[in-house]
């Protein structure tokens, strides 16, 4: 079988490599698929919470209920796995997705929802929008046999009403499949060619060798996976990622415009006139995803008109190691959302190659109008990297009016962020708003607000007077994240400084949402206790009025107690974990067996690292890919336990990484052990991909648990030459590190017990299934107790139902096997 495709199988047997729970060494178990305790699954398939999303005139509700999993035959349906990407060829979308299986409408002011007729029996609906005038909603959604793909489906708001839109099929292997058209008459769709012909065939027998070369071109690369490795991989992917883009009218006619093949997006002007199109194109990389393949940026108009292509770009196959470095071709082309038809792009100076951090321009925004044959205009130098964008806007390119809009850059080597205000219409008149650290939150002013214009475009909020605009942040501060919604002045003194005009406080979460009213806001509420829900809330400090009345996730299930706690390292650094303790425990009971997780992150300042981050007045939501179900186990967790890892005054945070990694494990524990609930001999460390290395690493240089589980990780950096997680020193330049770091080098150190599970079709950068492999041989040579368990047709984050069921089920028994009995099990009979 083509290792890139797989077909969908009926089988549901898991692939169990040598176990520890055999009783002869490199017995082979056959084990098909688990649950986990009562208690735990009871948890696990709660249904989610629905997700509500507001209209553009405010007045309505979309009011989505998610699936809770899908099945493994969900999982296992065919998919390619090609260019860095995965997707269903009988569906031409994604490979696994979300989806919604209801969906409904509720007015802003009403107290219940409304049905709505006419949707599919069995509905899978993805990409939902609101039209620009509120009066529709339009979604994919999958059929169902014979005529399978993805349908164009239309919500009339006013009758509550959906209808299949057309005959089209829709293509959204490359992302979304359809826009809204300013006049919310139409849309722009990707769409299946009813005349591409039949698919290339997969041949199981090779016409020759797969070859690839480099001619001494410096070409480094991470370690992507999905890779196209031959000809025949990039015919199907070539086949199946190919669309026509077509302007499709709500009355389910169709216009095809005059442009096709490999469409990664598609935008209209906000006046109608135009289509600004991407195009992916040959020669395709066998090193990279797509999205550095080269790539054709053109408009296309609508109407009459010729084709006008704005750039022809190579493959991106040069840039160094660093996550400043960005190609030296114009970017990140969009339009201008408050302009009728002018093209904004971005620049890079130096070629694209890291700036100094005294460079005065290292990206330059242009501008071009309609009908774009004259020279670009010149809007804004700016000293450090304009987030990257996209045709749809982005947090890098905000825009408001004429004399508007805001540009938010930053530089990752030394972690800076910098908010400013131009005038478009006089070049150089800039007013900075914010300048400050990335990884400050207690200071970061958070993301401005935006609403829908007369031409169906996010622009920002502003005030009425046009002098302030609307900001929504998450609030970070000591006692714990309060999001609040604010306004920033653009001009004069108090220029960039945030008037606060509702903050949530406790004992809530109050998440802000959309803008009801210039003093209104939709927000999400929750709290320890209560369920999320959204209320109207005023800026006038009475009530919020509740809108939706959506069930508690785990009404009727015995939960768990939870709390925040805060305490420091050895050397002094603040840091927060999140407890668990079963229903009805008290500390007079003993201390429990305890399950710790992390996830370390690397901080450039003590100052910063030591921030709080999170809310204690969360509702407990326990996600798929949670550990947080063992509590129901009778297991103490120490949840999302913070290991800084500090890079200060020249040094980088890696030079250190082992040492402060067990200081921070060691404060955890010992918090955990003062407070009374932690038993110290009685603890296991799990962690998920950079979690699951960290976890290995522990085991490797402490001896503070009984335990380690490790999820999806990398364990030999030099399998990673080229960086991992933010690490850009190469293998070449500092092979000493990766070693150090790699707990591959300490094999013969780990004699703790450690269970490595993997997604055997692992998606990640870096983490490829070999590495547990190895690691797992690596273990067995030396004699240690480990178990290794390969999840059929997985990818990083695991999906299927049944998968998390099983993962569930071999945490449970490796920590009731080597962590909750009093004294530690014999290493060769697991007893």
């Amino acid at each position: 079988m083509n290792p890139r495709f797989s077909l969908a199988i009926a089988a549901v047997s898991l692939l169990i490599l040598p176990a520890a729970f055999a009783p002869a060494a490199g017995a082979q178990d056959a084990v098909t698929y688990q649950k986990p305790p009562a208690a735990i699954e009871q948890l696990l398939e709660a249904p989610p919470t629905p997700i509500a999303r507001l209209s553009p005139d405010a007045r309505t509700l979309l009011i989505e209920q998610p699936a809770t999993f899908p099945t493994i035959s969900d999982v296992a349906q065919p998919r390619y796995r090609l260019a860095g990407i995965r997707f269903n060829p009988l569906s031409n979308g994604p490979s696994v997705e979300r989806y919604d299986v209801a969906l409904k409408l509720q007015s802003v002011s009403a107290t219940t929802p409304k049905t709505i007729t006419g949707l599919p029996a069995k509905l899978k609906a993805v990409d939902a929008i609101w039209s620009p005038d509120s009066k529709h909603v339009a979604f994919a959604a999958h059929a169902t046999a014979p005529a399978k793909g993805l349908d164009l489906w239309i919500i009339d708001v006013a009758t509550a009403n959906a209808h299949h839109l057309g005959t089209i099929k829709l293509n959204a292997v490359l992302g979304a499949p359809c826009s809204w058209m300013p006049d919310s008459a139409s849309l722009l769709c990707k769409t299946v060619s009813a005349t591409r012909g039949a698919a290339p065939r997969v041949s199981d027998v090779p016409l020759g060798p797969d070859v690839e070369e480099n001619l001494g071109k410096v070409s480094p690369a991470p370690t992507y996976e999905d890779m196209l490795k031959t000809a025949n991989d990039a015919d199907i992917f070539e086949y199946y990622a190919s669309a026509l883009l077509q302007v499709v009218s709500l009355n389910g006619t169709a216009r095809t415009l005059p442009a096709k093949g490999l469409i990664e997006r598609a935008s209209s002007s906000p006046d109608g006139k135009y289509a600004l199109v991407s195009i992916v194109h040959r020669p395709f990389s066998y090193t990279f995803p797509y999205e550095r393949f080269p790539l054709l940026t053109e408009i296309v108009p609508l109407k009459a008109g010729s084709v006008k292509v704005l750039l022809d770009r190579p493959a991106v196959d040069n840039l160094p190691i660093s996550r400043d470095a960005v190609e030296g071709t114009p970017r990140d082309y969009q339009w201008r959302g408050d302009a009728p038809s002018t093209i904004v792009w971005v620049q890079a100076a130096n070629n694209g190659m890291p700036m100094p951090k005294d460079a005065k321009v290292a990206d330059t925004l242009y501008a071009l109008p309609a009908p774009f044959d004259a020279k670009p205009t010149v809007l804004y130098e700016a000293p450090m990297r304009i987030a990257r964008g996209g045709f749809a806007g982005a947090r890098g390119l905000e825009w408001g009016n004429d004399h508007l809009a805001l540009v938010t850059m930053s530089r990752f080597s030394d972690r800076r962020q910098m908010i400013v205000a131009i005038d478009p219409s006089t070049p150089g008149k800039v007013t900075t708003l914010y300048t400050g650290s990335s990884q400050d939150r207690y200071h970061q002013p958070g993301s401005p607000m935006s609403e829908v214009n007369a031409n169906g475009r996010l622009v920002l909020k502003l005030t009425k007077d046009g002098q302030g605009v609307y900001f929504t942040s998450p609030g970070a501060s000591p006692k714990g994240d309060q999001p609040f919604v604010a306004i920033m002045p653009l001009s004069g003194a108090d220029a960039g400084k945030e008037k606060i005009l509702y903050r949530s406080s406790d004992p809530y979460f109050d998440e802000p949402v959309a803008l009801l009213s210039d003093d209104k806001v939709l927000i999400r509420r929750e709290s320890q206790t209560q369920s999320p829900n959204y209320f109207a809330a005023s800026f006038d400090s009475s009530a919020p009025v509740q809108v939706t009345h959506f069930p508690g996730r785990y009404d009727g299930i015995k939960m768990p107690t939870r709390q925040f706690l805060k305490y420091k390292r050895a050397d002094g650094v603040d840091l927060t974990a999140t407890l668990w303790l079963p229903a009805g425990y008290d500390k007079s009971q003993g201390p429990l067996p305890t399950l710790m997780e992390a996830y370390p992150a690397e901080f450039t300042s003590r100052a910063n690292a030591s921030q709080v981050s999170g809310s204690p007045n969360h509702y407990p939501v326990f996600g798929g890919g949670s550990h947080v179900f063992m509590v129901q186990d009778g297991y103490a967790i120490l949840d999302n336990a913070q290991i800084p890892i500090i890079g200060e005054n020249g040094k980088e945070a890696n030079d250190t990484y082992v040492e402060q990694l067990v200081a921070g494990a060691k404060a955890a524990i010992d918090e955990g052990v003062k407070l009374g609930v932690v038993d110290r001999n009685r603890v296991a460390v799990m962690g998920h991909s950079y979690g699951a290395f960290m976890t290995a690493n522990l085991l490797a240089h402490s001896n503070f648990f009984r335990a380690g589980i490790a999820e999806s990780g990398a364990y030999n950096r030099s399998l990673t030459p080229y960086g991992f997680q933010n690490e850009e020193r190469t293998y070449w330049q500092d092979p000493k590190l990766y070693f150090d770091m790699s707990p591959f080098s300490y094999a013969d150190k780990i004699k703790t017990p450690i269970l490595l599970i993997h997604g055997e079709a692992d998606d990640n950068t870096g983490t490829y299934p070999i590495q547990s492999e190895r690691f797992y041989a690596a273990l067995k040579g030396q004699g240690a107790t480990v178990r290794l368990v390969f999840l059929p047709l997985e990818p990083h984050a695991y999906g299927a139902l049944e998968t998390k069921q099983h993962v569930l089920w071999e945490i449970d028994r490796w920590l009731n096997t080597y962590v909750r009995p009093t004294a530690p099990p014999t290493a060769s009979t697991g007893k």
